[in-house]
């Protein structure tokens, strides 16, 4: 039995609630991820420091675990073997790349925007991103046709990101903020796809995890580097406070859940769950922050849940 054929039998056709649910799930984590990367840049006075440091930390608990654990060698073993034979493409361990764009958008635009705006906007780079990756560039699960409904769903979603950021365009570089998180949710739907073909070769989540965070480490290190380099700024301060670093843990757990699921459920259906936890993980984060949310916030927010249910028919 090759590679090939493997994958398919691991793939299963039906969507259940459980993976649904844990989808949901992987959207809380990632508002509260959002909310700590935000405030580890904007305490470090550099987004890009402030990420690298907690991806770090991610990086440092799977080296620690992985290796140590037979289903975890088991899966590095089949990855190999797998690029060996062709089974799986180099290029398709690279989803680490669009983590890490993703988790610098965090530490960059969460702290000026707030964790709901950025969610939004990140919520409606997902929405057509997970769109056009399950048609044109699908997971495992197969690809999945362009609908009337899944389309209207999708571009109302970019409607959303449009009124609830419109309160923040003040200037050039806030409208850069803005359109960050619309790249990078845009990422996270790639690297969906390509977690979930690395985690169906290896059997686990956890060794597409691991080599999810080495590719990230190693992208947000260069990334530092060079804007050193050419720039002449200063790398930032890290704080001393302990907690701010769990972003990375909790990147753990949501690559970990895209990994598993996403095979079965598809990107963006993935992606959808995972709005409605990312949302609600927001609203609830900003009000104990910062208090009510604005208006445009909670329109694009309404919005965006229509759009969910036009792209889940």
């Amino acid at each position: 039995m090759t590679v090939r054929d493997e994958v398919r039998q691991a793939v299963s056709p039906g969507v259940g609630v459980v993976p649904v649910v844990a989808a949901v799930a992987a959207g809380v984590g990632l508002a509260l991820q959002a909310r700590l990367n935000g405030d580890l840049g904007a305490l470090a006075g550099d987004g890009i420091t402030g990420t690298l440091a907690s991806t770090a930390v991610g990086l440092l608990l799977l080296l620690a675990v992985v290796p140590l654990v037979p289903s975890g060698r088991r899966g590095l073993g089949r990855i190999r073997t797998a690029l060996r034979d062709k089974g799986l493409r180099w290029w398709q361990l690279s989803g680490g790349l669009c983590g890490a764009l993703f988790v610098a958008g965090q530490g960059i635009s969460a702290a000026p925007l707030g964790v709901a705006v950025f969610t939004v906007a990140a919520v409606g780079g997902t929405a057509v991103g997970g769109l056009l990756v399950d048609r044109f560039w699908p997971g495992p699960s197969g690809s999945r046709p362009i609908t009337v409904a899944r389309a209207v769903g999708a571009m109302a979603c970019v409607g959303a990101v449009a009124i609830a950021g419109g309160g923040a365009w003040t200037g050039d570089a806030t409208v850069v903020l803005v359109v960050l998180p619309v790249v990078a949710g845009v990422a996270i739907a790639v690297q969906s796809s390509l977690n979930g073909h690395v985690g169906a070769v290896a059997g686990s989540p956890w060794p597409a995890t691991l080599l999810n965070f080495v590719v990230a480490t190693a992208a947000l290190g260069l990334a530092l580097v060079l804007r050193v380099a050419l720039t002449g700024s200063s790398v930032g301060q890290l704080p001393g406070e302990p907690l701010l670093y769990l972003a990375g843990v909790i990147g753990v757990g949501v690559i970990a859940v895209a990994t598993l699921v996403v095979r079965r459920i598809g990107v963006l259906l993935f992606g959808l769950a995972g709005v409605a936890g990312q949302l609600l993980g927001a609203l609830v984060l900003d009000m104990i922050t910062t208090g009510p949310p604005s208006a445009a916030t909670l329109t694009g927010v309404v919005i965006t849940f229509v759009a969910l249910v036009l792209a889940a028919r």
